[in-house]
Parts: structure tokens; sequence; C-alpha cells
């Protein structure tokens, strides 16, 4: 069974009394489990919009939205939380600042569960947690008592990935996770998501505007132009792709 399948989706906007624009041009997207797929474009392809129509947060004008076997196109996007993560770009977003690490990864602990009264028994968490973070390699377990909001901008990230990941989704979004990174800690990040994602055997797809990482990571290509899919390259035809290939690819099709 497939995880996603995206038929015909559409979204247009207003744009002004008298235009609509066009954001999603009737993509059809198959995504099939284990698929580690990397997502590129310019800016206004549509990349965006097309994590915002999976995820719920925009409402798709047309088209269908099917999650193993399942029609949620009408799902709210709490709903499909419970099958969906997201990492954003942003390092403040998928965290809660004033709670600390550990705090943070109780929450994520019950993502998608009915959340009733109880005692949260974060003292006897701790331990796995510290183990959790540890893998990491950034220091972050010495932080299990400190509040998100102080911690750097990678520690973040790599926090939201762990949440993101804690509970196997059935498909992680990983948005522009890297980009406001510097490069020495954005490829220290993509290392740990590559190995989370084989461990672990996720599905996800992946926003990058990094090519030499949509070319290392992942078994597909997608390139996004106008809200199109205009490549979809299976893992051989990536792997047959140098960076110069798709420096000019990139180029002609995108620009």
């Amino acid at each position: 069974m497939t995880v996603l399948e995206m038929k015909n989706a559409v979204k247009t906007i207003q744009n002004g009394p008298k235009e609509q624009k066009v954001l999603l041009n009737k993509v059809n997207l198959t995504v099939q489990p284990g698929d580690f797929i990397t997502i590129l474009g310019g800016n206004g392809a549509g990349k965006s919009t097309l994590f915002n129509s999976i995820s719920g947060n925009v409402a798709l004008t047309s088209g269908q939205l099917i999650m193993n076997g399942q029609d949620i196109t009408n799902f709210s996007e709490e709903n499909r939380a419970r099958h969906i993560a997201r990492v954003f770009q942003d390092p403040k977003m998928g965290t809660a600042p004033r709670m600390t690490v550990a705090e943070n990864l109780l929450l994520a602990q019950s993502r998608g569960e009915k959340r009733g009264f109880r005692l949260r028994q974060l003292k006897q968490q701790k331990d796995a947690f510290y183990e959790l973070c540890r893998v990491v390699g950034n220091g972050l377990e010495n932080h299990l008592d400190t509040p998100t909001g102080n911690l750097s901008g990678g520690q973040r990230q790599a926090l939201s990935l762990l949440m993101a990941t804690m509970k196997t989704p059935d498909l992680l979004l990983l948005d522009e996770h890297t980009a406001a990174l510097d490069p020495k800690t954005a490829k220290q990040l993509m290392e740990i998501t590559n190995q989370r994602i084989l461990e672990q055997k996720l599905t996800c797809l992946m926003i990058t505007h990094r090519m030499e990482d949509a070319l290392k990571y992942g078994n597909r290509l997608i390139l996004l132009q106008k809200g199109e899919i205009v490549k979809d390259l299976n893992q051989a035809e990536k792997e047959a792709l140098t960076l110069p290939d798709l420096l000019s690819f990139f180029d002609e099709i995108i620009f």
C-alpha cells in the first residue's frame, strides 16, 4: 500500500480582483513506503504549498490526498498530525521555547494520543532522553533541563528532528530544515537525519536548496516548477547525475 497519493492536486489563490494564481497545478505524486524523496525548486515553484497541502495547513482547491488507502483530503491539520511529522526551516518552530528539552521530548512522546490528567513522570524518562540526545553529538544531552529557547539553532533543530521521529510517523516532512544553519552544523544535522531515516525505515519528503544534499541523500529526486512536477527521477537516474548536470538542469528548468 502506498503511503501517500496526491491526485490532480490543484491550489489556486486570488491574485487581485480578476486574477487567480496557480500554486499547484494538477500535481500527481505517489510515495511508497521507505521512499526518501528530495525536492528542489526555485522561489515560487510550489514547494511550501506542496508541504502545506500535505500537512493540512492549506486546503486544496481541487484534487485528492490519500494516505495509507484513506482519503484525508478533508482531514484537519490536527487529525493529519497523528500520521505526519514536520520539521520546519526556522529553528524556533516545532518546539516550545519556555519548556525544557526534556519537557519537549515528553510532549513529543505523546504525539497523536488522547491526553488526560496524569502524572507526567518526567524524572523516570530522563535517562532515556539523555541517551536519545547523546547520539546527536552536539551536547544536547547536557541541556535536558535547559529551556529550548536558550539552545543554539543547531541544537534546537536536532531536538525538532528527535521530537518528529520519537514515534515513527507514517510520513516525515523536512522543510529546508538545515537552511538556517551554518555549513558545518547543517552537514552534521543532515548526517543525523539520514541515520534516523535509515535506522527507522522512515518515509520522508525533504525540501532542500542544497543541491549536494539532493544528490547525496534519498532514493528519488523531484524538481518543481510553477506548481508542477517537471522531473521525478528514480534512484538509478539520480545516481547517474553529477552536480554540474544538476546545475545546468536546474538553470534550464527552474529559471
